[in-house]
């Protein structure tokens, strides 16, 4: 083959690779939100996996087949739709007779304040809550249906991307083995075994940190439950809940539940809101400092400063879902950077 000829494949070669890999990453930018939806169930899917497959062998015997695959699964999201009703059940009564609570207050409450501002010299006459509403700040009030709207879209968008995730999390765990032996099928012969660790050793990680979730949830959700009921808020079962719910969601879920407990200890005192607020904010300290990291590093294997950078970083990128996603996203690294330190230990013994 002539220079100039082999200077053209060439040429040409790379710009198809360079032309290629723009596109690829185009549609793959262009599909974020599904592909984030995917990765989430198959998250939610290697997280359960370990459960699913005992279910499926707690009643097998000898010559006699266990649980169905399928009815296992579905048993699992029998127990997860039954607590959440459980829980719903339990929290929103008390919730809504708060929040009327807190409604009738209200009027009191503005006048109590507006009496601190004028002794204070901050407020030279009284307004009534009508004229509060009214000398609000223009263009809230035009661009009121349009947050709704946003809201209800929002809303919807989230049930969705919620049955989304079920029913692909359904479908991933029951076609999970043919799907890996399908794929494996275009893997080396020699290299089939360590990916087939690799991926047994990443489902066992993602296992350990939905475990190690569900522990912060209750270590949380008892701190706040002792603490607020020695103080003497009420409906402080309602509150530890809602503070373990939000211990699943990194960063913001804390702040929710101190954000609740305090508002309502304000309907007792002012003094035991500011007593609740000083309290959460050092449980979130401990939380964030101390317990997921020790924690996280003890169930899943990745080491504090790991965890606070992903955290750091995941929030950063993909805000919210990033910082949920950070820690199991940091063991599947940390499983692929292990594995391809010992495949190339591996071979560089082989070579010498």
């Amino acid at each position: 083959m002539s220079p100039d000829r082999e200077f053209t494949r060439r040429l040409f070669q790379t710009v198809a690779t360079v032309a290629g890999t723009a596109i690829l990453l185009a549609v793959l930018w262009a599909a974020r939100d599904a592909l984030l939806l995917v990765y989430i169930s198959a998250l939610i899917a290697m997280g359960f996996s370990p459960l699913v497959t005992l279910i499926e062998r707690q009643h097998s015997t000898r010559g006699q087949r266990g649980v169905p695959r399928w009815l296992a699964i579905l048993a699992i999201y029998a127990v997860i739709v039954a607590f959440v009703v459980f829980l719903g059940l339990l929290v929103i009564p008390p919730l809504v007779a708060q929040g009327s609570a807190l409604w009738a207050k209200l009027p009191s409450e503005f006048y109590k304040v507006q009496t601190f501002l004028i002794s204070h010299s901050l407020m030279t006459h009284r307004v009534t809550l009508e004229e509060a509403v009214q000398n609000a700040p223009s263009g809230t009030g035009g661009n009121a249906v349009g947050s709704v709207l946003v809201a209800i879209s929002s809303l919807i968008g989230g049930v969705f991307g919620l049955i989304t995730i079920l029913i692909l999390t359904f479908y991933l765990l029951i076609e999970a083995s043919t799907m890996f032996e399908y794929f494996s099928r275009f893997l080396p012969h020699s290299q089939r075994g360590h990916v087939a660790i690799a991926a047994r050793q990443a489902v066992a990680k993602i296992s350990a940190w939905l475990r190690a979730q569900c522990i912060l949830a209750g270590v949380m959700g008892t701190f706040a439950a002792v603490g607020l009921g020695l103080m003497g808020v009420p409906y402080f079962y309602v509150i530890a809940l809602i503070a373990a719910i939000g211990e699943t969601i990194p960063i913001v879920g804390p702040v929710i539940g101190g954000i609740a407990a305090v508002a309502v200890a304000v309907s007792v005192s002012t003094k035991l809101a500011l007593v609740v607020g000083v309290y959460f904010l050092v449980l979130h300290q401990l939380e964030a400092n101390v317990l997921v990291p020790k924690i996280m590093e003890r169930s899943v294997g990745v080491s504090p400063v790991a965890v606070m950078v992903a955290l750091l970083i995941g929030g950063s990128l993909m805000g919210l879902a990033g910082a949920i996603l950070a820690i199991p996203t940091a063991a599947l690294l940390s499983v692929i950077v292990e594995e391809i330190a010992m495949w190339q230990e591996s071979r560089d013994q082989r070579i010498k």
